[in-house]
């Protein structure tokens, strides 16, 4: 049983079922601050200039960005693979939390599902622009078609990520957007504006709250969880086959499925915590995402760290122990020491080391700590889809191919367009949506006022 005593409440503050309703609700019903719109003009700003990255690379080939015919997978696999990682969050934090029956994921699972869809969305472009011809991305769907006997190339891991992509994109949606069934009604019913109650209403598709709608709605959370539950370990496991059937140095490794899956709720959770710290403190939320909150998520980065740690020094001794020249070369001779030390480097210190300083609950309550420690463990993530991808395919076998890589302008343009639609997305949903489930934060309200024996 939960003890508030002991935990703390999940809800501070002794509040009603009406204040409860105001209070999150109020950041939709009030005029958004100069914040807001300050960030939402940065965030246009940089999905403009990706937006003209796109176009250039699609208007005169990717011979524009910084890949060559040994670097053939560049920043477009790299950030591919980071969104998708950031992905992950909203999925885990919301289903092993639902499945596990954590209460306190009430306050955070909306935000984390919204971020989820967003981010999957912006993973989705890479693997279509780096085909070059991306106006011939419907090659790649599986349909009867007028072609003859030429199909889709089930040995291609373009396939299988886009495959996983839209499997994981429509199952993500599906949850976030059923979740908000009982908020688009609460809406409906508060607000006085004729356009919003028909857009609202719309939405939230009839609801009642009838005793037969919320068993009907709990059926399906649960059975939506169980399948998404499924496809937070099969996504990120298909990514990471994408390099573990290569025969590329430092790729061909059966550590990579459940490598990549931690790695990537890893990396979500990071991205939670950056978001429930500006949530706590440009809203005022504090009473609803507490600091105990904010241990939570700070406590399981510093256990998966721990886990990140472990597979970090697994691949070194593998490469070592299993006496493979060129696996010691890709480890010791271009990551350790070598062209690629920094980035190496910087991934350890970043994932295994710096989330050690949550240990302390001194900064495990310290909303700048938070905010600083999750940016560097995504920078950290960084660095290791980098040092996966770009490393193992600038020096292989033979060094007449080995080459160094840069990304060029356009590259990073895409990337900062990503980032710019992901913060334009993120802040739209603060301004459209309520930012947590009202009707979860209810149920949890009274959780712990009595010790039971």
């Amino acid at each position: 049983m939960y003890n508030k005593n002991i935990r703390g409440p999940l809800v501070e503050g002794n509040k009603t079922l009406s204040q409860i309703s105001k209070e999150i609700l109020n950041p939709m019903e009030t005029t958004p601050g100069l914040w807001w719109y300050i960030a939402f003009g940065i965030s246009l700003i940089a999905a403009l200039f990706g937006f003209y990255a796109i176009y250039i690379t699609v208007s005169q080939g990717i011979g524009t960005w910084g890949v060559n015919n040994s670097v053939g997978w560049g920043w477009e696999i790299v950030n591919f693979v980071w969104w998708i990682g950031i992905g992950h969050a909203g999925t885990a934090f919301s289903i092993f939390l639902l499945i596990l029956r954590q209460k306190w994921r009430t306050s955070i699972n909306r935000a984390a599902e919204a971020m989820t869809v967003i981010a999957v969305m912006c993973a989705a472009l890479f693997p279509a622009l780096h085909m070059g011809r991306v106006w011939l991305a419907f090659y790649i769907f599986p349909y009867p078609n007028t072609r003859g006997p030429l199909w889709v190339n089930f040995n291609s891991p373009l396939f299988w990520d886009f495959i996983a992509i839209t499997a994981y994109l429509l199952i993500s949606f599906s949850f976030w957007y059923l979740g908000m069934l009982p908020d688009f009604a609460t809406i409906r019913d508060r607000t006085t504006s004729k356009i919003k109650k028909a857009i609202y209403g719309f939405f939230g598709m009839g609801w009642t709250g009838s005793s037969h709608h919320w068993i009907r709605f709990e059926s399906l959370s649960f059975i939506l969880g169980g399948i998404a539950a499924v496809l937070v370990v099969s996504v990120h496991s298909i990514v990471s086959t994408d390099f573990a059937v290569g025969i590329i140095p430092g790729w061909h490794a059966t550590l990579f499925p459940p490598y990549f899956v931690v790695g990537a709720i890893f990396s979500g959770f990071a991205m939670v915590m950056t978001l429930m710290v500006f949530v706590r403190k440009m809203y005022s939320l504090t009473d609803y995402i507490t600091d105990n909150h904010m241990d939570a998520i700070a406590r399981i980065l510093v256990f998966i760290s721990l886990i990140m740690g472990t597979a970090y020094s697994t691949e070194v001794f593998v490469a070592w122990y299993s006496g493979n020249e060129y696996e010691m070369f890709t480890f010791f001779r271009n990551r350790i020491t070598g062209d690629y030390t920094v980035q190496f480097w910087g991934m350890i210190i970043c994932n295994a080391l710096i989330p050690q300083l949550f240990w302390f609950k001194k900064i495990r309550r310290s909303w700048i700590g938070l905010l600083i420690i999750s940016l560097i463990i995504n920078l950290g993530m960084w660095y290791e889809r980098f040092n996966i991808v770009v490393t193992s395919l600038s020096k292989d076998y033979l060094p007449s191919n080995w080459v160094s890589y840069n990304p060029t302008y356009i590259e990073i343009g895409v990337y900062a367009g990503t980032l710019g639609l992901f913060l334009a997305g993120i802040l739209l949903f603060f301004r459209y949506i309520p930012i947590m489930a009202i009707s979860e934060v209810k149920s949890v309200v009274n959780i712990g006022t009595k010790v039971e024996d």
